[in-house]
């Protein structure tokens, strides 16, 4: 599903990747620890296309067989939308939108029509009970609703990857345990791949593989 070989970046003289290999397989979840500053934040841009390595002659990149460093920036905007889900520790919802509103945002884009926007983000939103919440604006929401409300704007679109960062980091401990049983409930009912960049060593132990970056290098996997 992704491979990267000798991913790097600098900005300036700084190095933050130092040739990073990577292989995911299809409905993994992965989980990305280390230090602040090892480079976790700045890989996972990268891999979800939002930033670009600074070796691209030198390095690859392949997301479901598509070499990634070959596309044109409009094809490049068309494969994430259709392709890749994006789950942030601030869930970055718009605030005058109702939550069914957020969630249809990234179909609007793909250019589905209303109807079909809204019955899949209604399918999403019950199936992560929040059907009660359609009609309802971020503010109007607690903090653990908001981020499964972030869960379904990512996954809207089927995407076949998530990429999360620190995706529990804003929630009180009950609300993220409930996050965490949820991605693999997502991946047993939707088989789609996750990469979490995490703090919680509790979130990072259950996932199928642990990787730990340090100083801009993979140093060991379990």
């Amino acid at each position: 599903m992704i491979k990267a070989n000798n991913i790097q970046k600098y900005y300036g003289d700084l190095q933050v990747l130092k040739g990073v290999n990577l292989h995911i397989k299809k409905g993994e979840i992965v989980s990305i620890v280390g230090p602040s500053g090892a480079g976790k934040t700045t890989l996972l841009q990268i891999l979800g296309t939002l930033d670009i390595q600074s070796n691209k002659k030198d390095s690859q990149l392949l997301i479901k067989d598509t070499d990634i460093t070959s596309l044109t920036e409009k094809e490049l905007a068309k494969f994430r939308n259709e392709n890749i889900g994006f789950i942030f520790q601030f869930h970055q919802l718009l605030p005058e939108f109702t939550a069914l509103e957020n969630v249809c945002i990234p179909a609007f884009i793909k250019n589905a029509s209303k109807s079909e926007a809204e019955k899949r983000a209604k399918e999403l939103l019950d199936f992560l009970g929040l059907s009660h919440r359609y009609n309802h604006k971020p503010s109007e929401l607690s903090g653990g609703e908001q981020q499964r409300v972030a869960v379904a704007r990512a996954l809207v679109n089927n995407p076949s990857v998530i990429y999360a960062d620190e995706p529990s980091g804003n929630l009180d401990s009950e609300s993220a345990d409930n996050l965490h049983k949820l991605f693999f409930k997502l991946r047993d009912e939707f088989g789609q791949t996750f990469v979490i960049i995490t703090h919680n060593n509790e979130l990072a132990s259950m996932a199928d593989r642990k990787l730990t970056i340090v100083d801009g290098l993979m140093v060991d996997a379990e």
